[in-house]
């Protein structure tokens, strides 16, 4: 398995949130946490990031009592 590491508009392209709605999940610890890359540079794994959106998808249909796809 091949893992990249997406930087932030990526993860804000993937997600559709805006930076401070990824920073404020991230602090009440229901998105990953992003891992450093050395100075002031970030990122976060794309599996994780995958991960997460499939979690939103699954609990959202839970919700609304829909089939998952």
């Amino acid at each position: 398995m091949s893992t990249q590491i997406l930087r932030l508009k990526d993860v804000m392209s993937k997600t559709g949130l805006a930076r401070s709605t990824i920073y404020a999940h991230m602090a009440d610890g229901s998105f990953p946490k992003s891992v450093a890359l050395g100075g002031r540079v970030a990122g976060w794994l794309d599996h994780e990031i995958d991960d997460w959106i499939e979690r939103c998808i699954l609990d959202s249909c839970q919700l609304s009592g829909e089939p998952k796809a």
